[in-house]
């Protein structure tokens, strides 16, 4: 069976990257496999995951490049390097609908919360623990969808729960969603989606 070929674009740390590379040494992804790394700033830790993994490397960085400049070199990289699948791990350029349109059905992103609840515009990274914190809801965790040209809006394929604490921060609060919900269905659903790309109604889609 031939693998999937995924892309993960990244921002950051990329520890939901570094789940998913795990994940595929464990040899729990066996429909896909990480064969391009994109980060849109030079400094992104994700890049050392990559390269320590021996995984390719690609940067876009901000600072050198228009969004629109930017975002017609990423779509170029991606298509060079025959992607199937287009994973977002804390990626924080806005893709056009156009982008986003040309990979309907392969461009994955994960949440920090239980969509539709504390997602849209402006809702990334702390601002989103401290969201819940201030709504003083008991419950929140992590959502899997597909991306669509509406933020957070796109199709529901997982989601986990995470009980929030009495004395919880915003900082520890992102540190459990991540451990017991991000880490945990992002590379299971990624897995998914592959295996669901390897059958034969999704080939050359």
């Amino acid at each position: 069976m031939e693998k999937i070929r995924i892309a993960v674009l990244c921002s950051g740390g990329g520890t939901n990257l570094q789940a998913i590379l795990d994940a595929e040494e464990a040899g729990l992804l066996p429909c896909g496999e990480v064969v391009l790394v994109i980060a849109d700033s030079s400094s992104a830790y994700a890049l050392k995951r990559a390269q320590r993994r021996g995984v390719e490397t690609a940067v876009f960085d901000k600072k050198e490049y228009p969004k629109v400049v930017r975002e017609e070199k990423i779509f170029a990289c991606l298509k060079e390097h025959e992607i199937g699948l287009v994973v977002l791990a804390g990626f924080m350029t806005v893709l056009s609908e156009a982008f986003v349109g040309a990979f309907r059905g392969r461009i994955l992103n994960i949440h920090p919360a239980l969509l539709p609840s504390f997602g849209g515009v402006g809702m990334y990274g702390l601002k989103v623990h401290e969201a819940v914190l201030k709504a003083g809801v008991k419950v929140t965790g992590a959502t899997v969808h597909f991306v669509t040209a509406e933020c957070d809006g796109g199709p529901i394929l997982a989601q986990r729960a995470v009980e929030v604490h009495e004395d919880d921060t915003p900082e520890s609060l992102q540190k459990r969603v991540m451990r017991e919900a991000e880490w945990v269905i992002y590379p299971e659903t990624v897995e998914k989606v592959c295996e669901r790309l390897t059958q034969p109604r999704h080939k050359g889609v």
